[in-house]
């Protein structure tokens, strides 16, 4: 018989992450850029004595244990205020994506039950034209003060600073079950209504300390971060959790995500690290080459939620001395599950083999396991060629989905839907969604290492790609194309480079040049609308 341990058994609540970070370090800031006016200052304290106040508002508005809040925002300070008072209090913060189709928004309000929704004044349109249709939301309630909160035309409106002004900013937190419900995620939704997600206290309070290790965003007090990804996005990746855990200087953009809001508010509150999709790091890298900027500050960015293009990463390395890290995670697994470093090793070999580790999505983090299957379900060997869909295990990983009776489980594993490498070393690297491989004359092409290679052409903005149906063949690529601002780049000169670049069958059968490419919510392009429209079959 094993000798139990003689330890406190104190749960991991994320209570208890805002009351460390107003004790240990109260007076760290917190920057938010508003949907109105200038930039909005504070302390952790004073985040803190306010969530305390929203708790108290909460209460009074008739919410209890389990109760859920919904919220359509921005990444800002009163947004932060809710993930801590909602949770805290033993409810479920349930973060929209305002970027969903209204139906699909709907959809996942009214199935998570929300009672209360938040929504920033941004979004007025937006909750004018489905609250009528959001019947179990008791309260709608504008993240702003009287002045800036609009008259929505068949809607009864509260305004968040008159909401929480009379409460207390005193606040017994509930001691829960650490395996509370804490936050509620949805998928994105591709196809069907999206799923959510219910993440416990333990495992956001978990993922949120891994993610303050040094070889995962190494946060720390000497460190200030901002969160370019959304708050409605896997919690911000757990950022607005880690940073109180390691007491980190907090940025947060508001509305403002294009490359000059970015840069400028980088530069001004001397942010050093950053964590966002690729999409948003090409738009800030094109805004730095149109008018000739460095970063002063910048030392890391983190980045996932797709694969981030070689030529990019050698441009924040080389270029900016910024380093680049790479993750993957999913909205079923919280936020991290794996991150790209370079270790000692890797730092003493030349650029280019440096920038090809970190195109990889790296090593798990602690807590979590990982491996690759065929289709039979067989374990594949860490050889860095065999591919197959991963899997997923660990501390702080989906069982099942929201509502659903039956487990997402494949003998105790979470299959991601990702086809994937893995190297003798541990290291991962993602090939392809097992939707988005493109299967030609039984051989597996990547559309992800396509993309790569096109956006390394000098004149290439954006690029994406899809297989098309062959007769032949079965699957041919088809490749999208976003030139740079000024450039006339053709399709013989794009199709060129890439037959030096990848394998002669690898090449696209052709190019389709568009002034840009569908992007969803999180930053992803949106393949399947890609697929709507070209995805018939070449001749």
């Amino acid at each position: 018989m094993s000798t139990p341990g003689l330890m406190m058994n104190r749960p991991l609540l994320i209570s208890g992450i805002l009351e460390h970070g107003a004790a240990q370090f109260g007076e760290q800031e917190i920057v938010s850029r508003e949907t109105h006016g200038p930039l909005h200052r504070y302390t952790y304290a004073d985040a803190a004595k306010r969530s305390r106040q929203l708790a108290h508002a909460l209460a009074q508005l008739g919410l209890k244990a389990g109760s859920a809040v919904g919220s359509i925002a921005w990444n800002n300070h009163r947004h932060l205020e809710a993930y801590y008072a909602v949770s805290g209090s033993g409810m479920v913060m349930h973060t929209c994506n305002p970027r969903l189709h209204p139906q699909q928004l709907i959809y996942v309000i009214n199935h998570a039950e929300d009672e209360v929704m938040l929504f920033d004044a941004t979004f007025a349109p937006l909750v004018k034209g489905i609250a009528a249709h959001c019947p179990k939301v008791r309260a709608w309630v504008c993240l702003a003060d009287a002045a800036n909160t609009p008259a929505i035309e068949g809607v009864s409106v509260l305004n968040y600073e008159d909401l929480i002004a009379t409460h207390s900013s005193d606040f017994d937190w509930p001691q829960l079950d650490e395996n509370t419900g804490a936050a509620l995620c949805y998928t994105s939704g591709t196809t069907g209504n999206p799923k959510g997600v219910l993440y416990s206290h333990r495992a956001i309070v978990l993922n949120a300390t891994a993610g303050c290790m040094p070889d995962v965003l190494n946060l720390s007090t000497q460190e200030t971060i901002l969160p370019v990804v959304p708050m409605f996005h896997i919690n911000a990746w757990c950022i607005p959790y880690a940073a109180l855990v390691a007491g980190t200087k907090l940025v947060f953009p508001g509305p403002k995500l294009d490359g000059n809001s970015l840069y400028e508010l980088m530069e001004a509150e001397q942010v050093t690290i950053s964590a966002g999709v690729p999409t948003i790091w090409m738009g800030l890298i094109q805004h730095l080459e149109q008018n000739n900027l460095r970063f002063n500050h910048m030392k890391c960015t983190a980045v996932g939620g797709s694969a981030m293009p070689m030529a990019l990463i050698a441009k924040f390395v080389d270029k900016y001395g910024v380093e680049v890290r790479h993750g993957w995670g999913m909205t079923e697994t919280t936020a991290v599950a794996t991150m790209s470093s370079l270790s000692r090793a890797d730092r003493q070999k030349p650029a280019a083999d440096q920038h090809a580790i970190v195109a990889k999505q790296g090593k798990a983090v602690s807590g979590i396991e990982i491996k690759i299957v065929d289709e039979t379900g067989a374990t594949l060997p860490r050889d860095g060629s065999a591919q197959g869909e991963l899997m997923v295990r660990g501390q702080w990983i989906m069982e099942r989905y929201f509502k659903a009776e039956q487990s997402a489980l494949v003998d105790g594993w979470f299959p991601t839907g990702d086809i994937a490498t893995i190297d003798a070393l541990g290291t991962m690297q993602i090939r392809d969604r097992t939707k988005d491989v493109i299967k030609t004359g039984g051989e597996w092409i990547s559309s992800i290492d396509l993309e790569n290679a096109a956006v390394g052409h000098p004149a290439v903005a954006m690029a994406a790609v899809i297989g098309v149906k062959h007769p032949k063949w079965d699957e041919r690529p088809l490749l999208f194309i976003v030139r740079k601002p000024g450039q006339n780049v053709e399709k013989d000169e794009i199709l060129g480079f890439l037959t030096e670049r990848v394998a002669k069958w690898w090449v696209p059968d052709d190019v389709v040049f568009l002034e840009s490419l569908p992007v969803g919510g999180t930053g992803k392009v949106q393949k399947n609308d890609l697929r709507k429209e070209y995805g018939g079959v070449f001749s």
